[in-house]
């Protein structure tokens, strides 16, 4: 079971605001992977069939997307998912390849709207603590940059050091490699969406990290609500 908790501020800061998070094991992490490539396609065709005949402002109105907006137009940012949503769905570009485990994420991310990381389980130092950035706090991003959080943005760091923020993303300490073979995945949800959809979430990624990894192992997901 991994070993995460919450400080009050994350508490009386962002009631009803959920973070899951989910150890799997035994994995592989190809560059790519024939059963996730096909389902990448049948993904694709579902959600230009699913927004056919939306516009931009339809997607961002959708209650998933509508929470995460908030959550970002408070800090004078606009939601990235939403951005990749509008790119598959309604401008027909196809689905980012990266590496199995990634394009997973991704998948799971524009299916469901959530915003999820993913770590190098063995990268990280327990315990993990949910808390609320002050605007002092800084860390090196995944792209390299060396970035200082927003006062109020949800972060997550290990024993040594910020792992992730909601607003700038995942480190560069933890982030999956092609030797990864135990990841972490994490899903930041603002106020407004319900917990039970970040469980529904993790149990998707799941299976969609089984297209590629029959043998990789799970732990019970573990969620923390604010409030």
């Amino acid at each position: 079971m991994i070993d995460v908790s919450a400080t009050d501020a994350f508490h009386s800061t962002w009631p009803g605001a959920t973070v899951g998070v989910m150890a799997i094991e035994s994995l592989e992490n190809p560059g790519s992977h024939p059963a996730l490539d096909a389902e990448k396609t049948r993904l694709e065709v579902v959600l230009r069939e699913r927004h056919a005949g939306q516009t931009r402002a339809d997607l961002r109105a959708t209650p998933t997307l509508a929470a995460y907006e908030r959550y970002y137009r408070r800090f004078g940012n606009t939601y990235h998912v939403r951005l990749q949503l509008e790119s598959v769905a309604l401008k027909g570009k196809p689905i980012a390849s990266v590496s199995a485990l990634v394009e997973a994420m991704l998948m799971s991310e524009l299916e469901t709207g959530l915003l999820t990381a993913i770590h190098d389980l063995d990268s990280i130092a327990a315990p993990l603590v949910i808390d609320v950035a002050r605007g002092t706090e800084t860390y090196l991003t995944a792209s390299g940059r060396e970035t200082t959080l927003k006062p109020d943005d949800i972060f997550m760091t290990d024993s040594s050091d910020v792992i992730c923020s909601i607003l700038y993303g995942q480190d560069a300490r933890t982030r999956v490699t092609s030797e990864t073979r135990n990841a972490l995945f994490v899903v930041y949800a603002p106020p407004g969406i319900a917990p039970a959809g970040v469980e529904w979430h993790l149990a998707l990624i799941d299976r969609l990290v089984r297209l590629e990894s029959p043998n990789a192992t799970s732990d019970r997901p573990v969620l923390v609500v604010a409030g």
